[in-house]
């Protein structure tokens, strides 16, 4: 992953509402949600939903996919662990890891 990619993601991740439609997705597993279904569990009005939608996908965090009329939203789970292995693989870089400190 470029530096660039990862700053885009944790960028898409730095609101709390943003964060709240993410871990919706990530509650809801590989099945996804549809725009509804997200809209019940985080209470969010419908055009600012799709706002973050759109900026969660663009920085490739959620994955959707057209079923009929219905538009089911995923947690994209692979670049969610890229991202968090971004940012854990420097762990320790310039010093001996600590046992609190991820190996």
């Amino acid at each position: 992953m470029e530096l660039d990619t990862a700053a885009g993601g944790f960028a898409a991740l730095g609101s709390e509402a943003r964060m709240q439609v993410l871990l919706s997705l990530v509650r809801a597993g590989g099945d996804g949600l549809t725009v509804g279904e997200i809209q019940v569990r985080t209470g969010m009005a419908a055009s600012t939903l799709a706002h973050h939608l759109r900026l969660l996908t663009t920085a490739g965090l959620v994955e959707q996919e057209k079923q009929g009329r219905s538009v089911i939203n995923r947690a994209a789970f692979s670049h969610l662990e890229e991202l968090a292995g971004y940012i854990l693989k420097e762990c320790c870089a310039d010093q001996k890891c600590t046992d609190g400190a991820a190996a």
